[in-house]
């Protein structure tokens, strides 16, 4: 059968614009399809904003608390206008010399805007257009969810691709959700100078999927910047009244009200999959997405999936990961799986990054007693002493054998310290000898591995097998 191209690329976000540069290199003629403007969530919703808030934030606490440094303190006014038009500033110019859809067809692909869906497993509809293709990647993403709040869509809410089209911050929000995204708005708008900022969280602690001995470090952090945390809260409607917007519900029991200008709602992500008529080429879904197998593939052989649509890791750089995974094993069948390694940071100040298990996870797959956990305060790092940072701790999670099983740091740039243990864990390396060897710069944060690495090679020294070993060298000494 001739197609119009070999691979068509229905979403031009992170998976898709991936795909889009990989193509051509191959020798794969491809089109892209995409609904609205190329870039996706990170660029205009997601890490490229929220992280251009996120460093006016921290600029404006250490001019609040420069007195840390030896400087003078001061209490700044914030026009929140101006770092409003600044992300949107950078969000344009990296929309014009990364995702601009002439660079995509100055590679050979062709970049075709339009609402995308499924008429068979090799054609796809753009309004009247009718295109045909060997495989099919489908990477159009996902979208905030909102809980079931009676009221909610009565009174209105801001979402991640809400939020930074205003022209300058709310006065005072209220946050639903205190995962990654709700707690990173939640310091940014507390370091901003904006009120009332607190996070809602239904489950009994924030960051749910983190490892739980960072829990109280960043609660603390959270807390002196002003942001108030609840957990365990059942929110029962939401209504406009005095104060501006109002929550109520219940915390343990108690009942609680809180109002805002504002409400942010950060609890959860839906993949974008409604509007691709899926069934109309036989391809199954489930409750995160659409189903896909290690190789990206779906049920139908001709059609992959790759990024927040598929539900596996909702993460840009997991979504590039799965993308070219996803045209390799198109283009040479069986050549790899996508990676269950996956690294990610939440970027509160300082930054919470993880990879792999967390202590509970590993304890529950192995065993207590086949688990062992290292853990290194910041406290008395020399380089956290110097640069006022020693709010913080690395935790290593081994097996018994030692071999690294997950790793998580609380630290400024944690988020580029994590590769370390990403890679480790993916080549299966133990925490000794490995980082014991390891030479790590000083002054450093990264020091505490070694420091980690140490007490593991002190603590394998000190078991009977190597308490027996070392009694049979003697003997025969």
């Amino acid at each position: 059968m001739s197609y119009d191209v070999d691979l068509a690329i229905i979403g031009g976000g992170s998976a898709g614009l991936l795909a889009a540069e990989i193509a051509p290199k191959m020798g794969v003629k491809a089109v892209l399809i995409e609904r609205s403007r190329l870039g996706g969530d990170c660029l205009w919703t997601g890490c490229v904003p929220s992280k251009a808030l996120l460093a006016s934030a921290k600029a404006a606490d250490v001019i609040r608390h420069a007195d840390r440094y030896g400087l003078p303190a001061t209490d700044i006014d914030i026009d929140t206008a101006a770092v409003w038009q600044r992300l949107r500033a950078l969000r344009d110019a990296i929309a014009e010399s990364d995702d601009n859809p002439e660079k995509y067809r100055g590679l050979g692909v062709d970049v075709v805007f339009g609402d995308a869906s499924f008429v068979d497993e090799h054609t796809i509809a753009v309004g009247e257009r009718r295109l045909t293709a060997r495989f099919i990647l489908v990477c159009t993403g996902s979208r905030p969810a909102a809980p079931p709040i009676p009221g909610l869509e009565e009174i209105g809410y801001l979402t991640s691709e809400t939020v930074f089209e205003l022209e300058r911050a709310p006065a005072s929000l209220v946050i639903v959700g205190a995962g990654p995204i709700g707690v990173e708005i939640a310091q940014a708008m507390a370091r901003l100078g904006v009120t009332t900022t607190c996070a809602l969280e239904q489950a009994p602690e924030i960051l749910g999927r983190e490892e739980p001995l960072m829990f109280e470090d960043l609660c603390r952090v959270l807390e002196h910047d002003g942001v108030d945390l609840y957990m365990n809260v059942e929110l029962e409607r939401a209504e406009l009244g005095e104060g501006g917007k109002v929550l109520s519900g219940k915390v343990g029991g108690e009942a609680r009200r809180w109002a805002a200008e504002e409400v942010f709602i950060a609890a959860g992500r839906k993949a974008n999959i409604e509007s691709l008529q899926l069934e109309q080429a036989g391809v199954e879904t489930g409750p995160r997405g659409i189903a896909i197998d290690s190789k990206m593939r779906t049920n139908v052989k001709s059609v992959y999936a790759a990024g927040d649509c598929a539900g596996r890791f909702l993460f840009t750089h997991s979504a590039g990961s799965e993308a070219a995974t996803a045209l390799r094993n198109m283009f040479y069948p069986g050549s790899s799986s996508a990676t269950d390694v996956i690294p990610w940071a939440t970027f509160t100040d300082p930054e919470l990054a993880h990879v792999g298990l967390t202590s509970a996870e590993a304890r529950e797959q192995l065993g207590a007693d086949r688990v062992r956990v290292f853990e290194h305060s910041f406290a008395d790092s020399d380089r956290a002493r110097t640069d006022s940072a020693t709010v913080g701790k690395a935790v290593v999670i081994t097996d018994s054998s030692y071999r690294i099983l997950g790793a998580h740091i609380l630290a400024p740039a944690a988020s580029e310290m994590i590769g370390q243990f990403t890679m480790a864990i993916g080549r299966g390396a133990r925490l000794t000898p490995e980082f014991r060897d390891l030479v790590q710069v000083y002054p450093t944060f990264s020091s505490a591995f070694a420091r980690l690495a140490s007490e593991a090679a002190f603590e394998q020294l000190e078991s009977p097998l190597f308490r027996a070993l070392r009694r049979v060298n003697n003997a025969f000494g």
